[in-house]
């Protein structure tokens, strides 16, 4: 059998001293592969299960001071424009060959094989933060139990090292994958997008029976487990009261709730990887989180997550 801390999975991004995704101070690790497409995904780069190449134009010395990548690129996904590099992600191989040249880091691969020790490792040298704030890890993606193996393994490991565990989810999968890490979870933060699935479909890519049924099933079968439920509130999908009533209405008992503003952060990414952000012209009307933070709070639940 091979040991914990020798599994590998594919990591994009491994981010120290979150405050925002469980208790306390924490190390976020954002694993590949997602099986949803939300329009406002704000990290892009975490939906293929597959390490991709992106290209960051303002990084880039430009083809006549530096043109290592042209060079390199045996493709032809990279060509010479105005003295700067254009980037064509169609006819991109992925084959990395760009990235392994070029001095700025303008050209990057997003997606490493990782081990459980390597990022445990990384972790413990920040546990006195931890230890002094109740923090600890928290896995996130893209879907983080798409990796099965590798998640597991990696909340076990934590676990037997006294680290506080947590993942954040979007509950599309199988779940029995929700079953196998709940035992090593301290905490688990569910997303509820939309409470339609017909709806949920038109925006996610995906209807949202799976998704309500695996947190019904986890809250009966781990009744000890807090979780936290989350709803990301985009404009022109689930920006109502009705929207949010009828979430509301599909929650369990003993769990905790929150609603979180649309932004557009992740924007920039989608150009880096050669695409459009869907959701370009969304703005969410400054006057709509105040109405429903205040539906949510007369419903009696609460962003801390009990069990």
């Amino acid at each position: 059998m091979q040991d914990d801390n020798d599994r590998q999975g594919l990591v994009f991004n491994i981010q120290k001293f979150s405050v925002h995704d469980g208790a306390g101070i924490r190390t976020l690790v954002f694993l590949k592969g997602c099986g949803l497409r939300c329009r406002w995904c704000s990290n892009p780069e975490s939906q293929n299960t597959r390490p991709e190449k992106a290209f960051n134009p303002s990084r880039c010395i430009g083809a006549e001071l530096c043109g290592r990548c042209l060079e390199a690129c045996p493709s032809g996904a990279l060509s010479p424009d105005s003295g700067m590099v254009r980037f064509e992600v169609s006819l991109c191989t992925n084959c990395m060959a760009c990235v392994k040249v070029c001095p700025s880091r303008a050209q990057t691969c997003y997606g490493e094989r990782k081990t459980v020790a390597q990022i445990l490792n990384a972790v413990e040298r920040d546990g006195i933060f931890y230890s002094r704030s109740g923090g600890g890890i928290t896995l996130s993606g893209g879907e983080a139990l798409l990796q099965e193996e590798f998640s597991v393994a990696l909340l076990r490991e934590a676990r037997r090292r006294h680290v506080d565990t947590a993942v954040e989810t979007c509950g599309f999968y199988p779940y029995e994958k929700l079953q196998r890490a709940a035992p090593f979870l301290n905490t688990l933060i569910f997303d509820m997008k939309c409470a339609d699935p017909q709806k949920h479909e038109r925006f996610t890519g995906a209807r949202n029976d799976v998704i309500v049924e695996n947190l019904q099933r986890v809250r009966r079968d781990f009744p000890h487990l807090p979780i936290l439920v989350r709803t990301p509130v985009i404009p022109g999908f689930n920006d109502t009261e009705e929207d949010i009533a009828a979430i509301l209405d599909k929650l369990p008992p003993k769990t905790g709730y929150e609603l979180l503003a649309y932004h557009r952060l992740g924007l920039p990414k989608y150009g880096y990887l050669g695409r459009r952000y869907p959701l370009e012209d969304a703005v969410l009307d400054p006057g709509v989180m105040p109405v429903l933070n205040a539906l949510v709070q007369r419903s009696g639940r609460t962003p801390h997550p009990t069990a």
